[in-house]
C-alpha cells in the first residue's frame, strides 16, 4: 500500500478542508506539517475554518504566518456583539481577515482557490472563485446564530458547511484530492452522524485525526494545542499506509 507522502509526490493534488467551527486551527497545523515536507497543492478548497486557511494560504500567508497569527488571536480581535439575526456583527472579523490578507482578490493568490459560502435566499451552497477574497472567506465563516448574515454581491450569506461541510463543491471532478476531514465533536452529534465520515469520490484520499482538542471563542488556547497536535500527526500521518482512501491517527 502507498504511504500518504508517496501519494501525494505521484502528482499535483488540490486540498480541500471541511468545516469545524474553530477548526482553522488543526487545518494549519496540517497544512503546515505538508510545508515542511515540500508538499504543497496547485489548488485549495474549502468551506468555514477551511475556507479561512485556504483564503489565506493561497494569498500568500505560508503556515508559519498563520501559526503566528493564531497563536496570538484573543476574542476581542473579532468579538463585536450587536443586536440581529446572530451574536456578533462580524465587522471586527473582516478587518481582521483584510489585515491579514497580502492580496486583495482571487485573482492575485498563487494558487486557484475556491470558497463554498450559502446562499440563504436560495437556500443553496455557491462556490465563490474571483472578485474580492474578504468577503468571500468571511461569509464562508458566517456561523449562524454566532455572526449575522454577511452581505456580499447584494446577497445575503451564511456559513459554508451548512450544506457543503467536506468544502468539496468547488473541486472539479476527476482532480486528485488530499481532504482534510475534521471529525465533529459536537455533543449535540451522534456517534452515527454523517459529519463523522470523510467524503468519498474518485481521486480523494481523506487524512483524519481524531481527538484533537475542541476550541471555541471562550477556549481558544485548546485552539493552539490543537494546532500543534495537528501538525505532529501530519508528520506520522506521512509515512502512513493509504488504506481504503483513508489515513487515520489519533493526536494523543
Amino acid at each position: 500500500m502507498s504511504t500518504l507522502r508517496a501519494w501525494l509526490s505521484e502528482a499535483p493534488f488540490t486540498l480541500a478542508m471541511s468545516s469545524g467551527f474553530f477548526g482553522f486551527f488543526a487545518h494549519t497545523g496540517m497544512l503546515a506539517a505538508l510545508e515542511e515536507a515540500g508538499l504543497v497543492p496547485d489548488g485549495v478548497a474549502g468551506s468555514s475554518a477551511g475556507a479561512l486557511v485556504a483564503g489565506l494560504w493561497a494569498a500568500g500567508l505560508d503556515a508559519p504566518v498563520l501559526d503566528r497569527e493564531l497563536t496570538r488571536l484573543r476574542r476581542a480581535d473579532f468579538w463585536d456583539p450587536s443586536p440581529g439575526l446572530g451574536l456578533l456583527r462580524g465587522r471586527r472579523f473582516r478587518a481582521r481577515i483584510e489585515s491579514l490578507l497580502p492580496v486583495r482578490d482571487f485573482a492575485a493568490c498563487r494558487v486557484p482557490v475556491a470558497v463554498s459560502v450559502f446562499d440563504v435566499l436560495s437556500r443553496s451552497t455557491r462556490v465563490l472563485r474571483d472578485g474580492e477574497l474578504a468577503p468571500a472567506i468571511q461569509a464562508s465563516c458566517t456561523v449562524p446564530g454566532l455572526f449575522h448574515p454577511a452581505w456580499h454581491g447584494g446577497r445575503p450569506l451564511l456559513d459554508g458547511g451548512i450544506l457543503d461541510r467536506p468544502g468539496l463543491d468547488g473541486v472539479a471532478a476527476g482532480r486528485r484530492v488530499l481532504h482534510n476531514h475534521l471529525a465533529s465533536r459536537s455533543p449535540w452529534r451522534s456517534t452515527r452522524d454523517p459529519s463523522l465520515v470523510p467524503p468519498r469520490r474518485s481521486g480523494l484520499v481523506a487524512l483524519v485525526v481524531d481527538d484533537l482538542p475542541r476550541s471555541g471563542p471562550f477556549s481558544l488556547s485548546a485552539g493552539v494545542r490543537a494546532l500543534g497536535a495537528a501538525r505532529r500527526a501530519t508528520r506520522l500521518a506521512l509515512d502512513r499506509p493509504i488504506q481504503d482512501a483513508v489515513v487515520r491517527l489519533s493526536a494523543r
